[in-house]
């Protein structure tokens, strides 16, 4: 039997991406990978937390809004890079596409910035955005529209 590797895995981590009236939920990042630069909120995966439960609670942690976790849209690759271009981390990003249930989005936690971003003005926002992002929310809007509207509450 070959010898365990010891070479560092892709760490698996989640992305909430929250859609609400044709605007998406972005922060800007405080730390790598992409720092400074805007994405989604998210981070890693706990040990026995399921995909919907870690995008939920990343995203209230750092932002404070609350969300309806509906389906994965995606996964993407990001990769932090010390200053020689070398590899340090290797994350694989789940999407999870969310419904907006509560809240108006306050940076905290890992998270330098908060804000919504009009979906149709995402391109020409002159915001920095992490690889993928436009394609990404692109992509859960599109979702969101097919998804049946949430009755009221009785």
């Amino acid at each position: 039997m070959p010898a365990p590797s010891t070479a560092p895995r892709p760490i698996a981590a989640t992305i909430a991406a929250v859609i609400r009236d044709r605007q998406v939920l972005l922060v800007r990042r405080a730390n790598p990978p992409d720092a400074g630069l805007w994405g989604f909120p998210g981070g890693k995966i706990d040990q026995g937390e399921t995909l919907f439960e870690a995008a939920i609670r990343e995203l209230a942690e750092e932002t404070g809004v609350a969300a309806e976790p509906l389906r994965v849209v995606t996964a993407v690759d990001a990769f932090d890079r010390v200053e020689t271009g070398a590899l340090r981390r290797h994350f694989i990003l789940i999407a999870v596409l969310c419904r907006w249930t509560a809240g108006e989005p306050v940076a905290a936690d890992d998270a330098l910035d908060a804000r919504w971003v009009d979906l149709d003005a995402l391109q020409d926002s002159g915001l920095a955005l992490s690889l993928d992002v436009a394609e990404v929310a692109e992509q859960a809007a599109a979702l969101m529209s097919q998804m049946p509207s949430r009755s009221p509450k009785p």
